[in-house]
């Protein structure tokens, strides 16, 4: 929901930051990488209960991820990028919630199934819609410099890791926190099948939907 404000709000910043990324001859996909490993440190922080230095990592390697975007656009985004990016992205996203249940198991294991639960809901309809989106040949106006349609909700990236930087910062507090935000991540998942349900049957019924019709469970 606040994604598109947050990445204009940051573009400018994130610009010059990423020109001397480049000059310096550093890669998007290098960033990418290093944001990885460094979401997975913050992880291992927050599983060992180092809350400060888990909040402190997540926070960096989202910034990484962010300067990845930046530095693509900067030289020459390529669909090997973009894959890596997403793909990486998803895998620090269950890392957080697992590294809290290894935290605290009696107390947090549940919420954390939970969440990662609520996940698989709005990862599935985000990168289900993406594909098809794609093969229709369906462009994104809200966030046109996205690798794939970005399908967007109440719980996005910039909703994520405030909830994940709030479990740090209160862990005590993660049951709650894990079982409010996969609330949400439960009304971003209907929003989005409904939402995009009426939009491929709009191209169906406008003509853009191709002829090879993909069977029920293809995606």
């Amino acid at each position: 929901m606040l994604d598109k404000a947050v990445q204009q709000a940051l573009r400018p910043a994130m610009t010059r930051a990423a020109r001397g990324l480049v000059r310096l001859g550093v890669g998007a996909d290098a960033i990418s990488v290093a944001g990885f490993v460094t979401g997975m440190a913050a992880a291992a922080a927050i599983a060992v209960q180092q809350f400060t230095a888990g909040l402190a990592l997540l926070l960096l390697s989202r910034l990484m991820d962010g300067l990845d975007g930046a530095v693509a656009r900067a030289t020459q985004p390529t669909d090997r990028g973009g894959f890596l990016d997403i793909t990486l992205d998803f895998l620090f996203y269950a890392a957080i919630p697992l590294a809290f249940a290894v935290a605290d198991p009696a107390a947090n294991a549940l919420p954390a199934a939970v969440l990662l639960a609520s996940f698989i809901g709005t990862g599935s309809s985000f990168l289900a819609f993406a594909a098809i989106a794609e093969k229709r040949g369906l462009t994104d106006t809200a966030l046109p410099g996205k690798s794939f349609y970005f399908l967007g909700g109440l719980t996005e990236a910039t909703e994520t890791i405030a909830a994940f930087a709030a479990m740090c910062l209160w862990p005590q507090w993660f049951g709650p926190l894990a079982y409010g935000f996969a609330a949400l991540c439960a009304i971003t998942t209907a929003l989005r099948i409904g939402w995009g349900w009426q939009r491929l049957g709009a191209c169906a019924a406008e003509g853009v939907e191709s002829e090879k019709r993909p069977q029920r469970g293809q995606f």
